[in-house]
């Protein structure tokens, strides 16, 4: 055998591991994805191809300059190995039973807000209990966000109604939201009395949740009233929301755990106590598979177990 050809004799684990490989290069759509979501090298990635395809006698992916194209041979070979893949998880999962502790990386989307502020204590705690484990922490406000297998993430934590119906989504709790102003609008605008008196007030807008108008819903007697308005600054993040608003640019509505401190130091004043908006659902979304490895399961089960106390737990059951 010449020189240049690849001498290699595939154990059990390396053709897993081959496997894998081929699996991820299509699901990412480039080898460079690839190799940032398995934390190796494209050379690597490119080697372990090279591997797979002289181990199998054909002729995978096809490489043009911008992309890769499954062969023929490549296309029934990635549908077979991703069910050999799920069929290999499934086994070492049984045989390894509930004393199966979960290892890896794990890589989660969350809001910039609730995921830099309330969510790491949590997250902490299940780095504690699970010292194999490693997270990647992804914060990112895009609720259009995003296609979870050509990213490498493993599961999101979205504040809101998913929209996307080829996800599972699996509440977790909602969040309170309450009306906010600085006492310094008030040196120009009356106190309102009434949400329709709102109206006539400059407002923030926070663009991912409500941008021109808001249901409000009063606690006491149950009505519900729809305000309209012009808002005088509009941003996708929660921060930002409540810091103009601090600065008396405008009404405000935000998450209630975000804003208790200024209220209770005076720079905010909650806006007719008896009225809010609607409650924000909370999610954990990961995509459909026949099997969840360890690492996503005990994630999940973790985080409805140490939720903080902003929203009331919902008891779901983790996937299986």
């Amino acid at each position: 055998m010449s020189s240049n050809k690849i001498h290699f004799q595939a154990g059990l684990h390396d053709r897993v591991e081959l496997m894998q490989t081929f699996v991820r290069i299509v699901d990412a759509g480039s080898m460079t994805a690839a190799a940032k979501q398995l934390a190796t090298t494209q050379p690597t990635i490119s080697r372990r191809l090279k591997m797979l395809e002289h181990y199998l006698g054909l002729h995978l992916l096809k490489r043009t300059t911008h992309s890769l194209l499954l062969t023929a041979d490549g296309e029934r070979c990635y549908e077979r190995f991703k069910d050999l893949l799920v069929a290999w998880d499934t086994v070492e999962s049984d045989l390894r039973g509930a004393k199966e502790e979960p290892s890896g990386v794990l890589r989660v989307l969350a809001p910039h807000a609730f995921g830099q502020d309330h969510l790491i204590a949590p997250l902490a705690q299940y780095l504690s209990r699970y010292p194999k484990m490693a997270v990647e922490w992804n914060l990112h406000d895009d609720r259009s966000l995003h296609d979870f297998i050509a990213e490498g993430i493993d599961c999101s934590i979205h504040v809101g109604h998913p929209k996307d119906q080829n996800m599972v989504a699996t509440q977790i709790g909602d969040i309170s939201r309450s009306i906010i102003a600085s006492p310094n609008l008030f040196q120009h605008h009356p106190m309102p009395q009434h949400p329709s008196d709102l109206a006539n007030l400059p407002w923030v807008a926070l663009s991912t949740f409500y941008q021109s108008e808001l249901e409000l819903k009063n606690h006491q007697t149950g009505e519900v009233t729809q305000i309209k308005f012009n808002p005088r600054l509009r941003t996708d993040n929660l921060y930002a929301m409540k810091n103009a608003v601090v600065q008396g640019v405008g009404v405000g509505v935000g998450s209630t755990w975000i804003v208790l401190d200024d209220i209770a130091q005076g720079k905010l004043i909650n806006l007719l106590p008896d009225w809010s908006a609607s409650r924000l659902p909370v999610y954990l979304l990961y995509p459909y598979a026949r099997f969840y490895p360890a690492k996503l399961r005990c994630f999940i089960s973790s985080m409805k177990e140490m939720l903080p106390a902003i929203f009331e737990p919902i008891s779901d059951q983790a996937p299986k």
